[in-house]
């Protein structure tokens, strides 16, 4: 039995699937139309033991590792939800690692322990206006005045930036470089705190992405998770985890794809024989079966990588440029093999393959991935 398939995970994994059929499929397409998630889905997660699943019991957490989170995404997935969904409800998963990391006592108590239990949403605040995958460059400062920091910048595309109640910020306390970046919660609601209205997006649009702008906000001291200066090795440890929750995402959206045409193949009609007896298409199927199967390996190698050794940069990088590449073929294909419907917004194809683009550019783009991989390489 692997790790995946334990008797705790395939619970968990039943668990997981209950909660989508009941919580999650009847009401995205109304989560689409509105651009993001009811606050009391996290509850409901939260009371059934799954939005904390992967964070320690001291923290307020189930105990389990991210395999367990792995499950519950997939499973969000393979029954009906969609990336925004994943992205929205677990925004929770980049926006708090980094204070468990810590070890403050005070910021678990404030900030993750309410998250865990569905009473608080964070985010992560590190894309800026001016650069994206270029931490190091980043320039919204944070210059320390007593007992705070007053916090000059402004931040992007940021996940659950409208709802969310704290975001974990990236700053420069600093000089340039990645020496002079730290980490700071900054309370929505402080004075100078800005949010947009919601970003209007191509895909993941159940899930809320704000502009955000920081006016001389003065933040508390004792909101510095860590030491002055860590935070671009707290952020860095963590891009591995959403590395993987990408890959995660890719694979399981191919298989949601792969699961919805082959029936429709079967039913669908031309020239008086069912889509499913042309070889042609018959050939697709099995290529799109075959990449996802590729994807779903490499994504779990990766991921059992990375929990022994606590490094796996090369095969990390290799599974989410691995799965993301499948995801967009496949669920291509799958519009195509819909035909007119696949290009309906009432196709659940549709959706999938506008939400699919996202996955290439979060978390590390491509072309990062493949210069981390090269570096990793020696060359």
């Amino acid at each position: 039995m692997s790790r995946w398939d334990t008797a705790e995970r395939q619970a968990l994994r039943q668990l997981a699937r209950d909660l989508t059929a009941k919580e999650i499929a009847p009401h995205v397409a109304g989560w689409e139309r509105e651009g993001q998630l009811p606050r009391s889905l996290h509850k409901t997660f939260a009371n059934a033991g799954v939005l904390s699943v992967a964070f320690p019991e001291e923290v307020g957490g189930g105990g389990g590792d991210s395999i367990d989170a792995a499950i519950v995404a997939e499973e969000i997935l393979l029954g009906g939800g969609s990336g925004g969904v994943v992205a929205s409800l677990f925004t929770h998963g980049i926006a708090v690692p980094h204070i468990v990391q810590s070890g403050s006592r005070d910021l678990v108590d404030r900030y993750v322990r309410p998250t865990l239990a569905g009473d608080l949403i964070g985010a992560l605040a590190v894309t800026e206006p001016g650069g994206g995958s270029d931490v190091a460059g980043l320039r919204t400062r944070a210059v320390r005045d007593g007992d705070a920091y007053v916090v000059t910048g402004a931040k992007t595309y940021i996940t659950s930036g409208v709802r969310a109640d704290f975001v974990t910020t990236a700053v420069r306390t600093g000089d340039d470089g990645y020496g002079g970046i730290s980490l700071l919660v900054i309370d929505k609601g402080l004075p100078g705190f800005t949010v947009s209205p919601p970003l209007d997006k191509m895909g993941w649009r159940a899930s809320d992405t704000a502009e955000l702008s920081f006016d001389e906000v003065r933040v508390p001291a004792a909101n510095l998770v860590g030491d002055e200066g860590a935070g671009f090795v707290l952020i860095m440890k963590q891009f591995q985890s959403e590395r993987l929750a990408m890959a995660t995402q890719a694979w399981a959206t191919a298989q949601r794809c792969l699961d919805l045409v082959i029936p429709w193949l079967k039913d669908r009609e031309t020239f008086g024989r069912p889509l499913s007896s042309r070889q042609v298409v018959r050939h697709k199927v099995a290529e799109m079966a075959r990449q996802v199967w590729v994807a779903k390996t490499a994504t779990r190698a990766a991921y059992e990588a990375w929990l022994d050794t606590g490094d796996a940069v090369t095969e990390v990088s290799m599974a989410k440029n691995t799965a993301c590449a499948v995801c967009d073929h496949v669920v291509d294909e799958a519009v195509q093999l819909f035909g007119g419907l696949g290009y309906m917004r009432e196709s659940e194809v549709e959706r999938h393959y506008r939400d699919s683009r996202i996955l290439r550019i979060g978390g590390g783009t491509d072309e990062i991935m493949n210069e981390v991989i090269a570096k990793r390489l020696g060359v």
